[in-house]
């Protein structure tokens, strides 16, 4: 398979497209309720550490992006691994509007078991067409499966 630069570019800007709009609910250092009325348990990740592991998870899906998308649009196979990818961006993008932007962990914890099921659909659709797609997504799954540990312990805390 040759290399499509372009498409590939392509598929990874999608994806951080999603990750700056995601980012704009991300508190600020200082923020009232995320630092000073959020309860948080003492293994709760330091802030350091969520932009360049966020990064490396956007840019792996990307890259998964682009090796179904190079398979074609017209096999429905691919136009329904393709809606499960695009539906669980919606859903990471709607954690961090339900957390961050509403406040609310306990409908962000609803949000984050809605989107670790569309992880987990969207690595079988893509494992189907493209194995190694498939594979690229599971650091992704694995960090939103102790995302959502995180959040249901925070929602316990609060």
């Amino acid at each position: 398979m040759k290399l499509n630069v372009k498409k590939l570019a392509l598929c990874i800007s999608i994806c951080f497209l999603f990750a700056f709009a995601g980012s704009i609910f991300t508190p600020l250092p200082g923020s009232e309720w995320y630092y000073h009325v959020l309860h948080k348990p003492s293994w709760n990740p330091p802030d350091w550490l969520f932009p360049p592991a966020w990064s490396l998870l956007f840019l792996l899906m990307g890259i998964a992006l682009y090796l179904v998308v190079e398979q074609g649009y017209a096999k429905m196979k691919i136009r329904g691994a393709l809606a499960f990818f695009g539906g669980q961006l919606l859903l990471n993008l709607g954690w961090s509007a339900t957390f961050f932007g509403l406040h609310s962990p306990s409908l962000a914890l609803v949000v984050i078991v809605l989107l670790w099921l569309a992880i987990v659909m969207t690595i079988v659709k893509f494992r189907a067409i493209s194995p190694l797609a498939g594979y690229l997504l599971i650091p992704y799954l694995l960090w939103v499966s102790f995302a959502s540990f995180l959040n249901f312990t925070i929602w316990q805390l609060n």
